[in-house]
């Protein structure tokens, strides 16, 4: 290692020459390849500080199996071990610098992470940067480990890790849908089905079911969550445990599981684990069910306000940003919008997961860093997607409850609750004598004789039309009196 102070660089070697390292900078030469080769996506894996906090976690762990096993002096991993806990402490990682999309099955994210780890135990130590003749990023920092165990397990931890923030914000948001049900337990509204009306229902129920839908992903996401706790890590290179002490899988184990908190097992078959991405497939597919879901009830809601007077405009979403720079005064639904594209956007990484996952070939599969990138993307991008929703948008929605009540009071739709009492038949005449005149579907059953009024306005009730209250007992039909046919409605 030679340091040039008028240029402030270091030189490093590797089996392919030299190069010169900043001399500021925590990683090297592996590091430096990597950064020239793949200036891709212009992304450093920093942007995903869980899996930089997994990768440390992974070398501290291994620097504690590998001297509790003896292969590594108590020193060395001491050093290691500090070194790697300032990372996990959120320090140095603007120096995880090598682009998220990377060839080489995520060697040079390992290599970026041998290189920051050895340079901070360097420093600990008293040491210059790039002092590889006392502490070698692969000699010692990746002692007993492959980039093919440590960059599957470190994605596997990563994942877990920033899911547990996105699993608290889908909770909040679902508690948020369920606040406005309880707001709007007693509105009453027309339901819809294939954008016709239907029967009647409360916009309670609408935001409750929107609160169930959110509430049934969280349990699903959670139990594709334990897909990810299988890892490989003494595999090395494909699964076979070449170089490594038989002692170092279980130690490695244990102290991973310390670290993390995570119920972590290593997979029975190390050679299947190595090359098989399938939990990566099955987990961001969970992912892709939620963003689905969500972007429907995004939809709901641009549905439901559309207008304000020429829409359904039965809500009213909180107005974020003038709509359009040659209408005055229109506001668009820009938050359920950004929701949308969100789920459209994890869709397509899923179909980039479920491809990636299919092209591994033999013993190792290649595109582990664009599966990686694909669902650490999707998880970022939907958890502040639900935030801004919660936020910016469903905390403030309002019911347009004059505008609702009208409608209902309105619909024919109500007529099916009163079929159980005068039949199909005549429900249906009623129902097309009241779409032809525009008369009251109420009035029309009271004077055709078929039920008193009394007796029609119970079961028009709110309760009754929600089915918050059920009707229970034996209901005798009343045969249709002569008056009711459709063909010949009155006169209005």
């Amino acid at each position: 290692m030679a340091l040039d102070a008028m240029t402030r660089t270091r030189t490093e070697t590797d089996s392919l020459g030299s190069m010169e390292i900043p001399s500021d900078a925590y990683w090297g030469i592996h590091t430096a390849r990597a950064m020239e080769n793949f200036p891709i996506a212009k992304r450093p894996i920093s942007v995903y500080p869980d899996l930089v906090i997994a990768l440390a976690m992974v070398k501290q762990a291994s620097a504690r199996a590998n001297r509790e096993i003896g292969v590594l002096s108590p020193e060395k991993a001491e050093l290691i071990d500090r070194a790697a806990q300032l990372v996990i402490d959120g320090e140095h990682h603007d120096q995880f610098a090598v682009g998220v999309m990377q060839g080489g099955a995520g060697t040079s994210t390992n290599m970026n992470a041998n290189e920051v780890i050895t340079n901070i135990a360097l420093e600990l130590a008293g040491r210059e940067k790039g002092d590889y003749a006392f502490l070698s990023p692969i000699d010692d920092t990746n002692r007993s480990q492959s980039t093919n165990d440590v960059y599957p397990t470190a994605v596997k931890i990563g994942l877990s890790l920033t899911l547990q923030s996105l699993l608290e914000e889908l909770d909040l948001l679902r508690k948020a849908f369920l606040a406005k049900a309880v707001e709007f337990h007693d509105v009453l509204k027309v339901g819809r089905t294939q954008l016709q009306d239907a029967v009647p229902m409360t916009l309670g129920q609408e935001f409750h079911g929107f609160a169930t839908t959110l509430g049934e992903d969280y349990h699903r996401l959670l139990e594709n969550r334990y897909l990810l706790f299988e890892i490989n890590m003494g595999a090395t290179a494909i699964g076979t445990g070449i170089t490594t002490h038989p002692d170092y899988a279980p130690a490695v184990l244990r102290h991973l599981r310390q670290i993390t908190g995570l119920d972590l097992e290593t997979a029975d078959d190390l050679v299947e684990s190595t090359s098989d991405t399938g939990a990566f497939m099955s987990f961001s597919a969970s992912l892709k069910r939620n963003a689905i879901k969500l972007s429907k009830i995004c939809n709901d809601l641009r549905l439901l306000s559309s207008g304000p007077q020429a829409g359904f405009g039965e809500i009213n979403l909180p107005p974020r940003q003038a709509g359009s720079s040659i209408m005055p005064g229109k506001v668009n639904p820009v938050i359920p919008e950004v929701v949308n594209q969100v789920a459209f956007s994890v869709a397509g990484a899923d179909l980039t997961v479920t491809m990636a996952v299919e092209g591994g070939q033999l013993q190792l599969n290649a595109f582990e860093p664009v599966i990686a990138h694909s669902i650490f993307q999707s998880i970022t991008w939907m958890r502040q997607a639900m935030w801004t929703l919660r936020v910016n948008c469903v905390e403030g929605i309002t019911a347009n409850r004059a505008r609702l009540g009208a409608m209902v009071g309105a619909s024919v739709g109500v007529v099916t609750a009163l079929t159980p009492f005068i039949g199909y038949a005549a429900a249906a005449a009623l129902a097309k004598t009241a779409l032809l005149t525009g008369h009251n579907v109420a009035d029309l059953v009271v004077e055709a004789g078929l039920m008193s009024r009394d007796e029609v306005m119970k079961q028009l009730s709110p309760a009754r039309l929600s089915g918050l209250e059920a009707v229970t007992a034996a209901i005798p039909i009343v045969q249709p009196a002569e008056n009711v046919v459709a063909d010949e409605p009155r006169e209005s």
